[in-house]
């Protein structure tokens, strides 16, 4: 891959793309996730059990198309989270600090919002730009 192309990243386990974007795509040594909300891949449903549980399936899919893009979460220089509620980001980020932080010397940038609505009514969405 040269410098001036971009390649769409796509892989099985995570929710597939239900319109015309990719799950991420690769650019310039980086590689950029489009929001990933709580979705089992397998069912196409939201997983239950609040803000917790969808963080947590959130990181796993944004964890399978890094993989799919040969890159990985310590790899993460910025992540912006959409959150329905901002009452939710004490959870949420005990969640991220798991995945971003605790293995991480280096974490990476964030901006967090509050949002009106997420697709699905998912609680969390979360995207992010990483290294390949």
């Amino acid at each position: 891959m040269t410098n001036r192309e971009k390649i769409a990243v796509s892989t099985a386990h995570a929710p597939a793309a239900i319109g015309p974007y990719s799950q991420a795509v690769c650019a310039a040594g980086l590689v950029y996730t489009s929001g990933q909300i709580g979705l089992d891949p397998a069912t196409g449903n939201l997983v239950e059990g609040g803000i917790e549980a969808q963080t947590e399936r959130v990181f796993l899919n944004l964890k399978a198309v890094l993989a799919a893009a040969k890159s990985d979460l310590s790899k993460i220089i910025k992540a912006t989270v959409f959150l329905n509620n901002m009452n939710d980001f004490a959870a949420m980020n005990q969640i991220y600090a798991k995945y971003l932080a605790e293995n991480s010397n280096v974490t990476p940038s964030r901006s967090t919002v509050e949002v009106a609505r997420l697709p699905k009514d998912a609680l969390v969405e979360i995207e992010v730009i990483a290294l390949l």
